[in-house]
């Protein structure tokens, strides 16, 4: 293609998209946001005529992270193109032998933590240790998880086995670097998530005297977003720390909280327990979860073309990694984004798509991806719409949210009040970070209740 060429084809691409984004929403008649709309096709199909290929390495052999039932050579190759980097660290990036000789929960590896996590949480420990275990993956593939298990040094003198807290951080990134781990291993980082310790859930609830498990939620992908997968982590994590120290773990109450992307994952741990991990049941007594991300169509339509894009693509890049068929939708410019540092990268940096403010739709060959039957598959394998939570909720939002509109929270909600689960709803006044401080006493107060053996009362109506 000539210089003059392509100098034309990018003024094209260019006057298309400025078109399309300042067209008036009655240019369509379908009901979804204007930016969830498709692009004029001109641009679609401009852009890889713009954008050269991205460089995805051909295998002879799909490495054991990337492979999956039901895809082509091609479409894993690109999968273990966009998996993160692999950091020098074999708990991390090592996958056993043998995964699918092994039970949920099996414990792979340990490792004694206590120095640096110690010093994190500040709170006296009498030990922590991070577990490497067998879990599965969305698909039913044998995978790896990693969990930190911390003991706090008081004894426990309240009655029956120390109960244990499951704090599940929003991880939210795509590295392996920026996860909960890696820090309470590894210690202080550019790369930490400043909630991994605020708020101070993990110290809390070693001065009640509960032991906490903070699990790596995202798994060994770093599938950022996804529910299920999340779940099963979650449930395999505790238990592992009953299999690694059966008289402390094995029979203690277990509650389970996170906020935000945190919420993603305990809304899927409440949701698979019954069918995934119907063993753990008795056992557990609650889930906490506050700025939940409930419903992806809802938060692609507050996010696609904002300030936000950043932290929408990586969720999406997240998805994608356990659902490869995404991966499919994507163009030259979705491939270059997918495989470059973007995938390694952790919450604050995703700051860098904000300034563009470009709808992802550039990112797809797609000529509608929002309304896709890709899209639509992924809308409904993420909300888990008509699967009841195998233990009582507590639900609290934001009134003022933008990002992360409460509607997802209310329907979460009456969703499972269909469904009839014990359930509860709380709206705080505030957007998303003052929501979480404004509403955190009160799930904090309702999770302790939980953990002392009150059952849970149901918000829902009769």
């Amino acid at each position: 293609m000539s210089r003059a060429t392509v100098r034309r084809t990018r003024l094209a691409v260019a006057a298309a998209l400025a078109a399309a984004c300042l067209a008036p929403a009655v240019a369509s008649a379908r009901p979804e946001p204007p930016n969830l709309r498709p692009l004029p096709s001109q641009v679609i199909d401009g852009v890889d005529d713009v954008v050269p290929p991205a460089t995805i390495p051909h295998l002879t052999t799909i490495p054991q992270r990337a492979q999956g039932p039901g895809y082509d050579h091609a479409t894993l190759e690109l999968r273990n193109a966009v998996l993160p980097d692999p950091i020098g660290d074999p708990m991390f990036d090592s996958w056993p032998a043998g995964l699918g000789t092994r039970a949920p929960g099996d414990v792979l590896a340990t490792r004694d933590v206590t120095a640096a996590t110690g010093f994190l949480v500040t709170v006296p420990i009498a030990g922590a240790h991070m577990l490497k275990f067998r879990s599965t993956d969305t698909q039913g593939v044998p995978i790896f998880g990693t969990a930190t298990v911390i003991e706090p040094k008081s004894p426990w003198t309240r009655g029956g086995p120390r109960p244990i807290l499951v704090n599940n951080v929003p991880i939210n990134g795509l590295g392996t670097e920026c996860t909960a781990g890696y820090t309470l291993t590894h210690g202080y980082s550019n790369k930490t998530n400043q909630t991994d310790l605020f708020p101070p859930t993990t110290q809390l609830a070693l001065s009640h005297g509960y032991a906490v498990i903070v699990p790596d939620h995202e798994g060994p992908r770093e599938a950022y977003a996804e529910p299920t997968l999340a779940g099963h982590i979650v449930l395999d994590a505790i238990r592992a720390a009953a299999k690694y120290d059966p008289a402390k773990y094995a029979k203690s109450r277990v509650a389970v909280t996170g906020y935000s992307g945190g919420a993603i994952a305990t809304n899927g741990t409440a949701k698979v327990l019954d069918t995934y991990a119907p063993d753990l049941a008795p056992r557990m007594v609650g889930a906490a979860l506050g700025g939940v991300p409930a419903d992806f169509r809802m938060l692609a339509a507050a996010m696609n073309a904002n300030i936000a894009t950043g932290v929408m693509l990586a969720a999406t890049l997240g998805v994608a990694r356990e659902h490869p068929e995404v991966l499919n939708l994507t163009n030259h410019l979705g491939e270059r984004l997918a495989t470059s540092s973007f995938k390694n990268s952790c919450g604050s940096d995703y700051g860098i798509a904000a300034p563009l403010q470009l709808p992802a739709q550039l990112l797809s060959k797609d000529k509608d991806p929002f309304g896709s039957p890709t899209a639509e598959k992924i809308y409904a394998i993420t909300q888990m719409n008509d699967v009841k939570a195998g233990m009582p909720l507590y639900i609290y939002h934001g009134t003022q949210e933008i990002w992360i509109p409460a509607q997802g929270a209310r329907d979460l909600y009456a969703q499972q009040c269909r469904l009839g689960a014990n359930a509860s709803y709380h709206e705080v006044p505030g957007e998303h970070l003052s929501a979480a401080v404004i509403g955190y006493p009160d799930a904090m107060n309702w999770l302790d209740a939980r953990l002392s053996g009150i059952p849970a009362a149901s918000g829902c109506p009769r």
